[in-house]
């Protein structure tokens, strides 16, 4: 099947009858409700339930193997191979199941907040609040640019549609596949929305390399003398957190892109974990929940109050909603380059310092590790704390190999003299069950103060295992809590936990085999 008779294809399917084209926030919250896809909740935000996937399904997730990319792409668990002839028969069967539907909703969108590496894209969908959140989600045109707004990515979602194994050459009913030839996106089988936004990232993360930008899983603000900052972190470290700072403004929660110029966000919008979410601890997210915001498997009480405590459903409830709604948002998304990187872990071992100062190498070491740590309780069968390791802190995203996305962040520290940090979010004073988790108060001390040049000139100390400079004071934090050795009653205890994760650090960087010694000298030793 040429690139010209997918076109046809799905030009016939988008002149269809049943095809609404770009309706507003409104329409397409009146059509979710007509058709019972969701409910509005107390503060305006439409409620939708996603059935048995709460969240992504990455041993469903596709790559088309192609000869343009073959020799390109990072093969493997991530990045799964699948053959051309499985997609193009999925592709025709999602088509025809869609002219099938009453109504489909389609948007045309864009990725990328700098216009010089912005992707138009479009997205299908057979549910009207997968389109409405597509349309927060990604970065919306104007009118003058819906006129000339050609796709160059078209993402098709279906969710009713599910393939059968045995003859669509599936692991399940659950297909979320890519094809950079085809320049096409086809989901099915699963309601999560996260899909639709997740397989764009997928998409800029092997576009904006190949054009000498990196692309990158983290938030990033920027204060008022244009000093920007990145915050790198896995799902429960406080990325979404520490980056919505009253005192800075925002240019985007959760994926960038870093060019010649300075840093953009891919997105247009905001999806933030909801789990105890509280307008106290976070007011910004917690206001930004209104008419025209989707939250995600959120248990709602008798008056339609969200219930962010409630995880019934999920422990991964989230919001959607655009960027606008957050109140110092940067708009355009775009800024100069950073100042400042975080790299955020939520150590449950307790042994990682709460604040330290990272050398180039080391900022490299800590960039292709990705390190934080599953909790006992969270999945069926983990009894005790567990390092998590996710490359490059996005691993699942990454179709390129790691090293080309770390060594590109280390030509730009060195080009921009950037201040690197690693900052642990996790426990203190013992591993997790025994100390406690970090003072939100002292780690944002903290982070101001990196933010700020504080802790430049300020004396360090060389961390024995982990080899990491940690400062010996800090404006806002008593000096004992810096030295995590210090906060352990046991201190046996601590050097028996702290090798043992120093041990999961070198384990776990051995599978990078075209790294640099330096790099690979820069991590943990004992």
């Amino acid at each position: 099947m040429s690139t010209l008779s997918y076109e046809t294809e799905l030009d016939k399917l988008l002149k269809g009858s049943n095809i609404s084209h770009d309706l507003p926030v409104s329409q397409l919250v009146e059509r979710a409700l007509e058709r019972k896809e969701g409910i509005l909740t107390s503060t305006g935000a439409l409620r939708a339930t996603t059935g048995k996937y709460t969240g992504r399904s990455p041993q469903d997730k596709y790559i088309v193997e192609e000869t343009s990319i073959k020799e390109k792409i990072n093969w493997g668990s991530v990045n799964q191979p699948i053959s051309k002839e499985v997609f193009e028969n999925l592709y025709k069967k999602v088509l025809a199941y869609l002219e099938t539907k009453d109504e489909v909703f389609v948007s045309k969108n864009f990725a990328g907040a700098d216009i010089g590496y912005r992707l138009p894209i479009r997205v299908v969908n057979e549910y009207a609040w997968h389109n409405l959140f597509a349309r927060q989600l990604f970065i919306r045109p104007n009118a003058e640019e819906l006129l000339t707004h050609e796709a160059e990515f078209t993402v098709i979602s279906a969710p009713g549609f599910k393939a059968d194994p045995n003859l669509d050459g599936t692991k399940s009913e659950t297909f979320i596949i890519v094809s950079f030839e085809k320049r096409t996106v086809l989901i099915g089988g699963t309601e999560y929305a996260g899909e639709i936004k997740k397989s764009i990232f997928s998409i800029m993360n092997y576009i904006l390399p190949e054009r000498n930008v990196l692309s990158m899983h983290c938030s990033a603000n920027v204060g008022d003398e244009g000093d920007v900052a990145l915050f790198f972190g896995l799902s429960g470290t406080g990325k979404t957190t520490l980056s919505a700072d009253p005192s800075r403004h925002l240019i985007g929660d959760d994926e960038h892109g870093w060019s010649h110029t300075g840093v953009f966000n891919i997105e247009g919008g905001c999806y933030a974990k909801c789990i105890n979410l509280t307008e106290e601890k976070e007011p910004e997210i917690f206001n930004a929940i209104r008419f025209g915001s989707v939250l995600e498997n959120v248990m709602l009480d008798e008056n339609r109050t969200p219930d962010y405590n409630d995880t019934t459903l999920t422990e991964n409830t989230r919001a959607a909603y655009p960027i606008e709604l957050i109140p110092n948002c940067v708009i355009p998304s775009v800024a100069g380059h950073p100042n400042t990187i975080i790299f955020l872990t939520a150590d449950a071992f307790g042994v990682l310092p709460p604040i330290s100062k990272l050398t180039k190498e080391q900022a490299m070491y800590h960039f292709l590790s990705g390190y934080t740590s599953k909790l006992a309780g969270t999945e069926r069968g983990v009894t005790s704390p567990e390092a998590t390791f996710s490359t490059c802190f996005g691993a699942p995203f990454l179709p390129l190999p790691a090293y080309r996305y770390a060594e590109m962040l280390g030509e730009k520290i060195n080009q921009h003299d950037v201040q690197v940090f690693l900052v642990n979010t996790g426990w203190s004073g013992g591993q997790y069950g025994v100390g406690k988790r970090m003072n939100l108060t002292y780690t944002r001390a903290m982070v101001q103060a990196a933010l700020l040049g504080e802790l430049h000139s300020v004396e360090t100390v060389v961390d024995s295992i982990f080899g990491l400079h940690i400062p010996t004071r800090c404006p806002g934090v008593p000096d004992e809590v810096l030295q995590p050795k210090e906060t352990w009653e046991d201190k046996e205890a601590y050097d028996n936990k702290a090798k043992e994760l120093a041990s999961k650090f070198q384990e776990n960087f051995m599978k990078f085999d075209k790294v640099s010694d330096i790099i690979r000298n820069a991590g943990p030793k004992f």
